[in-house]
């Protein structure tokens, strides 16, 4: 079971994973051996997986394009869709792929870079898998908002408020 700090410094690591371990004793009253130690265990359970930079690519000259993938399969004999889904995983394009409930099954989020290249990927690779049944594939056009981030700074967030 993790503690009440491991999930402390978990909640810290997700606003901002820059955080050294020493402000982050300083933020949760701990001290630094405490938390080096806490950020090893968690690294060791699978918990603390990696670090990323949240970049807002559209500001810069990289072209890519981007796709969400919805992929129906059979699940395979006493494997489901983990067998599957250890194959897609595989490949470059393939950014972040989720088990899902509802329509279909997989998720996958891919990148490429050209609009050709992707749509080769999901023609010749992704579509021949043994087990996907069908795929449907939507090109993300713009990034509003990205991991809590807004993507469109100097603009107020001007959400209304949910009532019950």
């Amino acid at each position: 079971m993790f503690s009440t700090l491991d999930m402390h410094i978990l909640e810290i690591l997700c606003e901002d994973a820059r955080v050294t371990p020493r402000e982050i004793a300083v933020m949760t009253g701990s001290d630094e051996q405490t938390v080096s130690a806490s950020l090893d265990a968690l690294r060791r359970a699978g918990v603390l997986v990696g670090y990323q930079a949240l970049i807002n690519w559209e500001r810069t000259e990289r072209a890519f394009v981007q796709a969400v993938i919805e992929v129906n399969v059979q699940p395979q004999r006493e494997k489901g869709f983990d067998a599957i889904a250890q194959r897609i995983m595989q490949y470059d394009e393939v950014k972040s792929l989720y088990l899902m409930s509802g329509a279909y099954d997989l998720m996958v989020l891919c990148e490429a870079a050209t609009l050709r290249e992707l749509a080769q990927f999901v023609h010749s690779r992704l579509s021949v898998i043994e087990g996907v049944t069908g795929t449907s594939t939507h090109f993300m056009l713009k990034t509003y908002k990205y991991g809590g981030v807004l993507f469109e700074p100097g603009r107020d967030d001007r959400r209304e408020a949910v009532m019950p």
